[in-house]
């Protein structure tokens, strides 16, 4: 086998088909408008640790109590991301095996629950997850799903409806957590209506999790038995989730994510998970963290002075969701008109009736190192795609990113 000592020229010599693929991705990337809410750029050493000799690594189970040889430095990746998460959240204890948000929410079920135990979450219209109870999801077909909602005319959490349902239901356990909500749900609430109905509350965290870690959120830790999360989005990590909760939950959930619902873990991603911690408890994270948030309050801002209907009136956080309708457009369309001029984001469901908005986010943009001048000059872009100029605003949208490369090119 020749030596090469270039990752890439590898993948050249040996799969000249993928390696095109890859280029055009990262082109893709670093050419337009990163806006989805759920993305971001992760480090560069995240990158390189998910590339890593651990990748080859199998290792089922915890460490210290594996089911494979060979495992000393797995269970040092292991407990390394364990410990920093701990350090990170304030939490007793963190489970990093989940491979993604949606397997984490299932293991804090398996947890706490038992098939046809009922939930009450945020309904599906709302902006509530697929794992709160969609019929197309396990936990819609194993559980008895209750939807609560928002505030028609203000697009905020209903409590007292919250409160209402829950003495009705009597649920095993309440989710709090969407994926489209931008203000920061009470979790002092939650946690009182639980304790009222005896039921367990899980937050899935999986927005808010890195604006927590950079003190921009408040954290759900001290009110929740189990917090689910992911470890990308702000949090800049690799694509996986992760468990946090006392030591009353510390076993339960143990098990339940290994061998309940998971396998193998993936050793190269934990890995990469214990860096994006790290990373996340330096002060320029912090700094990170509070920027994102400023702009995307900046951004709803000029979104609303070019006409989009902002829902709740702007953000708390690091997304958006807006209505364009008012632009003469509904969201699916929207959205593809500002693909077409290379401004990547996604639609949701908005608060009242059956229409669809644009769901946004501030984390990659401010990762590239766009300021709120960025955003004002965004949200102009916006309404000049959903006019029809899509060629001259890919063009200026092309100067934009040209300025601020997500990795430096």
């Amino acid at each position: 086998m020749s030596v090469i000592t270039q990752p890439t020229d590898l993948l050249r010599a040996q799969d000249p088909q993928m390696a095109d693929i890859l280029a055009g991705e990262r082109q893709r990337q670093a050419g337009t408008l990163q806006l989805s809410a759920a993305e971001n750029f992760t480090s560069s050493a995240v990158l390189a640790t998910l590339g890593s000799a651990l990748a080859n690594k199998y290792a089922e189970g915890y460490p210290g109590a594996r089911h494979h040889g060979g495992c000393e430095y797995a269970d040092l990746a292991e407990r390394t991301a364990v410990e920093r998460a701990k350090a990170l959240f304030g939490a007793e204890h963190a489970n990093v095996q989940p491979h993604s948000g949606s397997s984490a929410v299932l293991a804090a079920y398996a947890a706490l629950l038992r098939p046809g135990d009922t939930v009450l979450a945020m309904g599906l219209p709302y902006g509530g997850h697929l794992t709160h109870g969609s019929p197309a999801n396990l936990s819609g077909r194993w559980f008895d799903f209750v939807g609560y909602g928002v505030d028609p005319a203000t697009g905020l959490i209903d409590y007292r409806q919250v409160q209402r349902l829950a003495r009705a239901h009597r649920p095993k356990a309440i989710v709090c957590g969407s994926i489209s909500y931008p203000r920061h749900p009470e979790y002092s609430a939650f946690r009182e209506i639980a304790d009222e109905v005896g039921a367990h509350l899980i937050v899935d965290a999986a927005h808010p999790i890195g604006l927590v870690a950079g003190g921009a959120a408040p954290s759900p830790v001290p009110y929740a038995d189990i917090v689910c999360a992911t470890t990308h989005k702000v949090l800049r990590g690799p694509r996986g989730g992760m468990l946090l909760c006392g030591t009353e939950y510390a076993e339960r959930v143990d098990r339940a994510v290994f061998p309940f619902t998971q396998g193998g873990a993936q050793m190269h991603t934990i890995a990469a998970k214990a860096v994006a911690f790290g990373e996340a408890a330096r002060p320029a994270y912090t700094t990170y963290a509070h920027r994102v948030v400023a702009h995307a309050r900046v951004l709803a801002g000029a979104l609303q002075e070019h006409g989009f209907t902002v829902t709740t009136g702007g953000t708390d956080t690091h997304l958006i969701t807006a209505d364009p309708a008012p632009l003469g457009v509904d969201g699916p369309t929207a959205r593809g008109r500002l693909a077409a001029a290379g401004i990547v984001l996604d639609t949701c469901a908005l608060p009242y009736g059956d229409q669809r908005g644009v769901r946004l986010g501030t984390a990659a943009v401010t990762t590239q190192g766009m300021g709120e001048a960025e955003m004002v000059t965004i949200a102009a872009l916006f309404t000049a795609a959903l006019a029809g100029d899509g060629v001259k605003t890919r063009k200026e949208v092309g100067e934009l990113t040209m300025a601020f490369p997500p990795y430096g090119e």
